[in-house]
């Protein structure tokens, strides 16, 4: 990362903690590694993801519906779904630092440093190494490379490693009044089997009929063997997943169609589009047929902010094997080749997961920006969140100009005419120009100045928070002005 980047990275976390978006879980007592908690307006910006994210995956596609299951799940899901066996991550140790690595992150960031120095051979040569080793599971492969690179810890600067291990990700605890007699469950590493094993379930309920989805919103928890970079690795995570069931023989379609959707819905918001690629996975997990992340050029280079997979068959044929019982679906149609119905079969899959967090993030780098106002005359600055107006956590502000002469309840007036339809802010405290400062650093895209003026002629003053340039609105108007700025049609229309 270069100084920089990462001062802007390092910018945009303390800007997240002072405003009220981002705190460190359980400060007071020096924290909790890798956990973080939303504050005020976090919470408020992540429901609005959330809102933005159902809306456009399930509101408005008629064959996908929601559902929310459960976070404890029978010890079975885990094995039928190869996560007891094979959910792991390589990992080493440095012996003289006693700290702990990813092995493919380690290379992975050794080559972001050969892009960057210009030794772009080197740096294509260590990937298809370690795309061979991962692929073969080549743990001493993974070691190996590590040392002819001379890769170093950057804790204690020395190349004193152990061997790569397997480390198992996935949280266990005791389901059960009495730990000796009590069955050991998993907290769920994914949300992906709680639609999986509910697919009959949906499917009869709700009479769906292929292709169709399952949509689910929901905390899953990986005990990562190392965490960082803010919010984009943590130990427990919200994921905003869809499971798409198709005939078999149409994935590669719709899987096709998927990318170029959810793509589509990230550039909505207006972000560069040259900050999104696409990115093949060289090794398969062992259900795909194919796989790709959407990835965002974030100040330490480009992660993957989206997985589409083709999962083919293997959740529901494995959950069928495991619970004996059919996991299939009976298709009525036609097909034209045979000129019978389809019939029974297991369907294929496609499936969409976004992190809820990693997209938060996302959101905060695209919208914080520092910008000069000085002028020849005085200098001057401001810190603004440049959020869309549909995913701002305050739609709008009320700011009367003054705490006296009946302006306060006039602002009053106005703010309870308006907060059962929108998110406000109120505010009286300092100056006006101050005041504006503040919505401009926590995104609010609209401030409703109440002045002398107000009193007497029922018009207020509407500032924009991008342009800073204000218009003269009547009060009877204000509701339908603010529903058409901040509304989601300007988003999913």
């Amino acid at each position: 990362m270069s100084k920089n980047n990462e001062e802007i990275f390092k910018n945009v976390i303390s800007h997240a903690k002072e405003y009220g978006f981002v705190f460190q879980s359980s400060e007071i007592y020096d924290g909790l590694s890798a956990v973080y908690d939303y504050g005020q307006l976090g919470a408020e910006l992540k429901n609005n993801i959330k809102t933005y994210w159902w809306k456009a995956m399930v509101q408005m596609n008629e064959n996908i519906v929601g559902i929310d299951s459960a976070i404890f799940m029978h010890p079975k899901v885990w094995k039928a779904s190869g996560h007891v066996d094979g959910f792991s991550d390589p990992m080493i140790d440095n012996k003289d630092s006693q700290k702990r690595y990813r092995a493919d992150q380690l290379l992975e960031d050794k080559i972001e440093v050969y892009k960057t120095t210009g030794e772009i051979e080197k740096a294509g040569s260590l990937q298809t190494d370690m795309d061979d080793a991962l692929k073969a599971e080549d743990l001493p492969r993974l070691k190996a490379l590590i040392e002819e690179h001379k890769i170093a810890c950057p804790v204690s600067k020395t190349c004193n490693w152990t061997d790569v291990r397997q480390f198992n990700l996935m949280f266990s605890t005791q389901f059960g009044a009495m730990a000796e007699g009590a069955e050991e469950v998993y907290l769920r590493p994914e949300t992906a089997q709680g639609i999986f094993v509910n697919f009959l379930n949906v499917q009869k309920s709700g009479r769906m009929k292929i292709p169709f989805g399952i949509a689910q919103i929901g905390k899953a928890f990986r005990n990562e063997v190392i965490a960082r970079q803010f919010i984009m690795r943590m130990r427990e995570f919200e994921q905003m997943e869809m499971q798409f069931f198709v005939r078999p023989g149409t994935e590669m379609e719709w899987y096709k169609k998927w990318k170029e959707t959810r793509l589509k819905w990230h550039l909505a918001l207006g972000t560069d589009p040259a900050k999104y690629q696409f990115h093949d996975h060289a090794k398969l997990a062992h259900y795909a047929n194919a796989a790709v992340d959407i990835e965002y050029e974030f100040p330490f280079g480009f992660k993957e902010v989206e997985g589409i997979h083709s999962r083919t068959d293997f959740d529901l044929t494995q959950h069928q094997e495991f619970s004996r019982k059919k996991m299939q679906y009976f298709d009525p149609e036609v097909n034209p080749e045979t000129g019978k119905p389809y019939g029974n079969y297991v369907p294929y899959v496609i499936e969409t997961s976004i992190g809820l967090d990693r997209f938060f993030l996302v959101t905060m780098m695209n919208a914080f920006e520092e910008q000069d106002l000085s002028t020849d005359e005085k200098q001057d600055s401001r810190s603004l969140l440049k959020l869309h107006p549909a995913l701002a956590p305050y739609k709008a502000a009320v700011l009367p100009l003054t705490k006296k002469d009946g302006l306060p309840e006039k602002a009053r007036e106005i703010m309870d005419a308006l907060k059962l339809d929108f998110s406000m802010a109120y505010d009286e405290k300092d100056a006006i120009g101050k005041r504006y400062r503040r919505q401009d650093a926590i995104g609010t895209p609209y401030c409703i100045t109440i002045d002398y003026d107000t009193l007497t002629d029922n018009t207020v003053t509407i500032r924009h928070r991008d342009s800073m340039e204000q218009e003269r609105v009547a009060i009877a108007d204000l509701g339908k002005i603010i529903g058409d700025l901040v509304s989601w049609k300007n988003l999913l229309g």
